[in-house]
This record gives structure tokens, C-alpha cells and sequence, in this order.
């Protein structure tokens, strides 16, 4: 065993992560990549947003396949298993596990850093092959080649973070080409591959223009079906993984209700929707709905996106804050642009690194955890201009509201209204529905705000539910052409507080102050009117 050939650290890597208390059997992977074997379309490229099981997934491919330690113990009790050729490749198989996110010891250019890959290949060849005559000298590929022309052993190469090279300081344009020479070199039409699996977040297409690694088959989340199950947890794996939490945990405080709204809302090509792996993992592990996911890289990375285009994302911006869909061509190799300019560009990037989610032509904020996110963009930069005005003016909407001052909500919608922007034209619900949503954004700090959600006999444009005891809840319904008192009456008609109070013979939800607020909007004075009532 070696440090890159049948290395025992995959396997060491993927028992960790099968001894976790919520761990999820996507064992069934493999079956995708058996019929490929010593075929043709034998490459492989999996594209995903970070923390969405990539590295977990390129191990447990290596530890199955690898000629490693004898842990038939870890697959025996996986799906895979009953897989009719699981016997036939389980631990059969020459694997090669390169993870191009490491680097040498004080590693300041691309020479040391493909160096320590190569010459660790061909040492651990020398090793493996002590009958054949190898110079350690030659070139990997090489080297590899005359060991097929003596044995016809071939090799399974699997390469973790394929695009970490890119972003390190140290990497030139020059040294990009050279990269892609190597892989090419090492990959393509090798007799000696027996199968490629490569994983990464950026897609291949910008950066490999030409044909350097055109006999990829490339799976990314947005646009391609296949791989859609095996990246991110479904809802049926969290429902079991809820249903342990619950029973191993002595003071269980999350709701299945909330695991969705803070970490769900990714789609699939096939159009399923899935959580974020870690978030979830580490929500019920530390018994606390926070930010996990997002506060693993460096999260004002979203404003890097919008900068070069502000006024083109801005108006979009309220809008998808307000839970609607954006139109968008997705363009993924535009996530390796330098500069995006176009809302596609911006958009399209956003995807590839889970900043947005991707539905049926429109990009969405997927959940609860980036919608914070999003709020802090909103409220922190001046650079956004009018949205970021009524942002901050939101800290007043929300005070404004709890003390019932009619007055103080209605200079600031109109002061929403005086803005230059088109998103304030006001010819539909929807446009006063980011509008309001936008005043209000503070408000998420204190409760979750939900749009058009169910409530007695009908749907209520906004409910917020307070995180904390001692606030209020909200109803807030809009009026276009109509009283904030016809607002608020429908509110009562409906019953819309039951959605607080629960139904007959159960339990309140929520036995706190109820506050119904009614707004309206007159298309003729360009005014806004509003009331709040105590139900």
C-alpha cells in the first residue's frame, strides 16, 4: 500500500464517516460506474457546491474498489452489497487516489506542487512492481504504460478536488495549461485506465477549452439527471435521520418543520429537492438550527458576484429575498469567468457554488441559511443604493409595526414608492410583495418571515413567527386598490390566526400576542395606507 496506490487513507476516510451516528447509505453510486468499467465513456466528472458529499462519496469509490486492508465489513452492510457483481470488484481493483486540494510543505510554485504527485506515483510503482525495472525519472504515464505492457494490470484513477489547483496564490495561466497537460497526459486514451472518477466544484468546460479532457462525462447538478440522488440528502434520508435524532437525543430541540426551512430547497436536474449534507449533520449533532454550511468559506463572496454588475441584480435581488424565481440561462462554465458581467454570468456562477438553486428556467435562494446571507448583503452594502437605503430602513418597519404607528409604516413605504426603480411600479401583487418583504428584511433576525403560507381558510401574504417568546406574531395581508380595514377583515374572515392558535382540541402553537396588519396600496394616489389590530 501506498501514499497514492491502494492507499489505505480512503478507506480510513469513508469508516469515519460510516461510524457517524447520522450517516447515509449512498452506496448505490458504484452501480453507475460498474457497467463503465473498460469501456469507452469510462471518465467521469462530478460537479458539486462544496460540503455537498463529493470528497465522502470520491473515498467510498476508493475504499470499494482499492486493494486495501481487508474491511469487507464496511460494504457487507451497505445497499451495494446486493449488488450481483459486489463480490467481483469489492477490493479488486488497482486504485490510484490523487487529492489535488493538498500541497507540499511551503509550497510556492507548480513545480513542487506536481512534483510531490508524480514522484509519489512512481514510488509507490517502484514498490508495488519490484520485478519490474522502473526509473523513477520518467514520466508517470510512462511508467505506467510499460507496467500494462508487462502485467495488463490495469489502474482506477480517482481524483478529489480536480479545480483546487486554480484557486491557489501560487498558480499562473501558464501553470493552468501545464495542469491540464498532466491530466491529459496521465488520462486520455490511456489503455492502462480502467476507469476515471474526478470530482470538483468548477466545471471542465471553460477551463479545458480544447481537447486536453474532452473524454470527460460531465455531471453537474443543475443540467444533468444522472448522480442527482447520491449528492445531498433527500427527504426520506432525513426523515430517518430526524427519527434518530430524536430518539438518541435527551432533549431533542429541532423540529423536522424547521431541519426543511433552514437547509432544504436545492433541485436537482431531475427536479428532486435536497439538503445540504453538512448543514444537516451538523445541526443535529450540536442540537441547534445556525449557519454551518455558509460559514465554512468566506461568505461576502456573494457581493464578488453581483460587484461588476450592481444595477443589472438589484431589483432581482428584493425579488428572490421575497422567495420568487429570477429567469436565467444557465451558463456553468461562466463560474470560472474573472469577471461576470451578464445577470447569466452572475447567476450561473452563483449555482455552481450553491449560492442559488436552480428550477425549471428560474434561480431561486434555496433556504433559510442563505437567506441570511442574503439579508446581510442587503443591509451591509452601500453600494447597492436604493436597496440598501430601504434595507436599513427596515430596523424601523419592524418597531414602527409592533407599536402600531400607522404613521412611521406609512412614510416608508412611500419612501420605498419615491424610488427610481422599476421593481416600484406597483401593477401586481407580487412587486408589493418584494417591496414589503424588503421593508421588513430586519425582521428576520427576530422571526421567520413566510410568504403565502397556509392559514385558516386561505393563504396569508406574510406570517412572521417569532423565534423568541416574548414577541409578537404577525399576519400581514396586502390590499392593491383596497383598504388596509378590508385587509385586516379578511384576515379575521379567514381565520387566519389559526394558524398560530391550532386547530380545534389541539394545542396552541403559539399563545403570544397576535398582531394583524393590513396594508394597502392605491394605484390612483400612488399611497399606502395601513392599520395593525391586535386579534
Amino acid at each position: 500500500m501506498g501514499i497514492f496506490l491502494n492507499s489505505p487513507i480512503p478507506s480510513e476516510a469513508y469508516s469515519e464517516t460510516a461510524a457517524d451516528t447520522y450517516f447515509v447509505d449512498k452506496s448505490l453510486l458504484l452501480t453507475e460506474l460498474f457497467p463503465a468499467m473498460g469501456k469507452k465513456n469510462k471518465y467521469f466528472c462530478i460537479t458539486r457546491p462544496r460540503r455537498f458529499g463529493k470528497s465522502v462519496m470520491a473515498s467510498m469509490v476508493g475504499a470499494f474498489f482499492g486493494k486495501t486492508s481487508d474491511d469487507d465489513h464496511l460494504f457487507n452492510k451497505l445497499a451495494i452489497s446486493e449488488d450481483e457483481t459486489y463480490s467481483i470488484h469489492l477490493h479488486s481493483h488497482n486504485v490510484i487516489f490523487i487529492d489535488f486540494s493538498q500541497e507540499p510543505r511551503n509550497c510556492t510554485d507548480y513545480g513542487q506542487y506536481i512534483t510531490r504527485i508524480q514522484d509519489g506515483i512512481n514510488q509507490d510503482l517502484v514498490e508495488a512492481y519490484p520485478d519490474i525495472k522502473i526509473d523513477t525519472a520518467e514520466a508517470v504515464w510512462d511508467i505506467l504504460l510499460k507496467i500494462f505492457q508487462k502485467t495488463r494490470d490495469k489502474f482506477i484513477f480517482i481524483i478529489d478536488e480536480w479545480d483546487a489547483i486554480f484557486h491557489k496564490s501560487f498558480i499562473t495561466l501558464k501553470d493552468q495549461k501545464k495542469y491540464l497537460g498532466f491530466l491529459r497526459n496521465l488520462l486520455k486514451d490511456q489503455v492502462y485506465v480502467e476507469l476515471a472518477y474526478m470530482t470538483g466544484v468548477l466545471p471542465i468546460t471553460k477551463y479545458s477549452s480544447g481537447s486536453e479532457l474532452n473524454m470527460f462525462l460531465e455531471y453537474d447538478m443543475a443540467t444533468k439527471k444522472k448522480f442527482s440522488e447520491y449528492f445531498g440528502f433527500l427527504d426520506s434520508e432525513v426523515d430517518r435521520l430526524h427519527q434518530i435524532y430524536q430518539n438518541t437525543n435527551n432533549n431533542p430541540e429541532i423540529s423536522r418543520e424547521n431541519l426543511r426551512i433552514w437547509y432544504d430547497g436545492y433541485y436537482t436536474a431531475k427536479g428532486c429537492r435536497i439538503y445540504n449534507p453538512r448543514s444537516i449533520v451538523c445541526a443535529l449533532t450540536d442540537n441547534e438550527l445556525t449557519n454551518y454550511w455558509t460559514s465554512s468559506g468566506p461568505y461576502d463572496e456573494i457581493f464578488y458576484y453581483i460587484q461588476n454588475n450592481i444595477e443589472a441584480v438589484r431589483d432581482d435581488l428584493i425579488l428572490m429575498a421575497a422567495g420568487e424565481g429570477i429567469p436565467t440561462e444557465i451558463q456553468n462554465y461562466a463560474a470560472v469567468s474573472m469577471k461576470l458581467d451578464t445577470k447569466d454570468e452572475i447567476y450561473s456562477a452563483m449555482v455552481v457554488y450553491g449560492l442559488l438553486t436552480y428550477h425549471e428556467g428560474k434561480v431561486f435562494i434555496p433556504n433559510r441559511e442563505l437567506m441570511i446571507q442574503f439579508k446581510k448583503l442587503l443591509m451591509t452594502k452601500a453600494s447597492l443604493g436604493y436597496v440598501y437605503s430601504l434595507a436599513k430602513e427596515s430596523e424601523k418597519m419592524l418597531k414602527a409595526t409592533l407599536d402600531g404607528d400607522t404613521a412611521t409604516m406609512s412614510k416608508i413605504l412611500k419612501f420605498a414608492h419615491d424610488t427610481e426603480s422599476p421593481i416600484f411600479s406597483y401593477n401586481s401583487e407580487i412587486e408589493l410583495s418584494a417591496v414589503v418583504n424588503l421593508v421588513y428584511l430586519a425582521a428576520r433576525d427576530s422571526y421567520r418571515v413566510e410568504r403565502e403560507d397556509k392559514a385558516g381558510e386561505g393563504y396569508v401574504d406574510f406570517i412572521f413567527y417569532p423565534e423568541r417568546k416574548n414577541m409578537s406574531a404577525i399576519l400581514l395581508e396586502l390590499k392593491i386598490d383596497h383598504t388596509p380595514e378590508e385587509a385586516i377583515q379578511q384576515i379575521k374572515d379567514r381565520n387566519y390566526a389559526l394558524r398560530f392558535r391550532g386547530k380545534l382540541g389541539e394545542s396552541p402553537k403559539y399563545t403570544g400576542k397576535i398582531l394583524a396588519v393590513g396594508i394597502g396600496y392605491s394605484r390612483k394616489t400612488k399611497l399606502h395606507a395601513c392599520r395593525v389590530e391586535v386579534l
